[in-house]
């Protein structure tokens, strides 16, 4: 047992709050999670009856036990509760993306460093199984160099969200800002911030008033071109990633079970949480000495959103460095900003 856990705020109990974020909080021994903010609902307490409900955000964060606060409301809100939290002298988790534009975030990692706090990306993603194999296959330099690769993030949506954040016009809406900022940051994670880059987006389903799909075009000065998309009508998933290298070609769908499985109840310390169904690995192509192609299907790497909040630990109590790093973020956001 880690004898000083990390008193833990947290701004929302949507799904967010109650799959992503308090199962683990919960787990973790270097985390208490001490107060949940629900303006009418009492939904928190009722899974963790010793924690204590706020009617409002400001409350909370005006609550002095607690040191980190985690934002995971409505995009367009993260900069002004993430602010209002390191003012308060609180350490800072956001949910993705960080904020709407480059600017807000930059502010947020002047302040924090002005006051000698942390301010950090919730970039759950980098934990998934199929995100995880991908980058253990490239780094271990199988593919040889990289020439191309693509990178997607798709659903099927077709009716219009009764989230408002989601579908108005407003800083921060659209299925970029979504599903887009996971892929974007996985393509900065595998291969770099590009110093170029060309984007499109368009509107597909009837009614709506944001982008329901996206596309970006990441060029590398070495000649790699990376891209990544997402499509709200998309009913037959296509391969997540598609790796060219010089040595082989890499498949692998996005199949990671952890949602689907903390959704239905399964808790992250079962042992077989975040271990994808059998049929479900990775798909490397090469050839063979006497020129035939060879198919050899790799195991995913288990997935486990967990070792995102050992890394929040490890940066507020021991000053680790964390996995997704300012300048990472920052030149996701200059990808997603419109």
């Amino acid at each position: 047992m880690m004898s000083n856990p990390i008193k833990t705020g947290l701004l929302a109990y949507g799904m967010s709050g109650k799959i992503f974020h308090a199962p683990f909080i919960d787990l973790h021994d270097g985390f208490e999670l001490v107060a949940v903010f629900e303006r009418t609902k009492n939904n928190a307490v009722a899974d963790y009856p010793n924690i204590k409900t706020y009617r409002s955000a400001e409350e909370l964060i005006g609550d002095d036990e607690i040191e980190l606060i985690i934002v995971n409301t409505p995009n367009y809100t993260h900069y002004s509760y993430a602010k209002a939290a390191l003012l308060a002298g609180k350490h800072v988790l956001i949910e993705k993306p960080f904020s709407v534009n480059r600017n807000e975030a930059e502010e947020l990692f002047a302040l924090a460093f002005r006051k000698n706090l942390k301010v950090l990306a919730y970039q759950n993603r980098r934990f998934d199984s199929d995100f995880k194999t991908v980058k253990n296959i490239i780094d271990s330099g199988r593919l040889g160099k990289i020439s191309e690769a693509h990178i997607r993030f798709d659903r099927y949506r077709n009716e219009i969200s009764e989230k408002q954040f989601k579908e108005d016009p407003i800083p921060g809406a659209g299925v970029f800002y979504d599903l887009g900022a996971h892929i974007v940051d996985q393509a900065i994670a595998l291969f770099g911030i590009p110093p170029e880059f060309e984007k499109t987006y368009a509107k597909h389903r009837g009614s709506t008033q944001v982008d329901d799909a996206a596309y970006a075009h990441l060029k590398y000065n070495n000649g790699l071109n990376v891209f990544v998309g997402t499509n709200m009508l998309v009913v037959k998933q296509q391969p997540a990633y598609v790796v060219y290298g010089e040595k082989g070609t890499l498949i692998k769908y996005r199949t990671d079970v952890q949602e689907t499985q903390l959704l239905a109840g399964k808790k992250p310390a079962d042992a077989d949480y975040g271990v994808e169904n059998e049929g479900d690995e990775a798909i490397l192509y090469t050839f063979s000495a006497n020129g035939e192609v060879v198919e050899e299907r790799i195991p995913a790497e288990k997935g486990n959103y967990l070792e995102l909040f050992d890394e929040v630990y490890n940066s507020i109590r021991n000053a680790a460095e964390y996995f997704a790093k300012q300048n990472q973020i920052l030149g996701q956001l200059a990808i997603l900003e419109k």
